[in-house]
């Protein structure tokens, strides 16, 4: 097994928890993932935030085109960890 992780970059809190929720009902994940606020560079206003979702998928069985689609459903994208 291997470490493989994905990386959904949400624009903000609301869209993460949405996803995240939704993750588990359309993939099926076996693990919660995981919400990290993410400030951009010289920012300290928590609206200059993005927020990422981190998602392990030791199995590998994930596909990242899924993963970017299904972000952009909340105007996000998926990142290379």
């Amino acid at each position: 097994m291997s470490d493989v992780r994905h990386v959904l970059v949400l624009p903000d809190r609301d869209a993460a928890e949405e996803a995240a929720e939704a993750l588990g009902e359309r993939f099926a994940v076996d693990e919660e993932p995981r919400l990290v606020r993410d400030a951009l560079a010289g920012e300290d206003d928590a609206e200059d935030a993005q927020w990422l979702v981190l998602l392990r998928d030791e199995d590998e069985r994930l596909d990242p085109a899924e993963l970017d689609a299904f972000a952009g459903r909340w105007d996000g994208w998926r990142e290379e960890p």
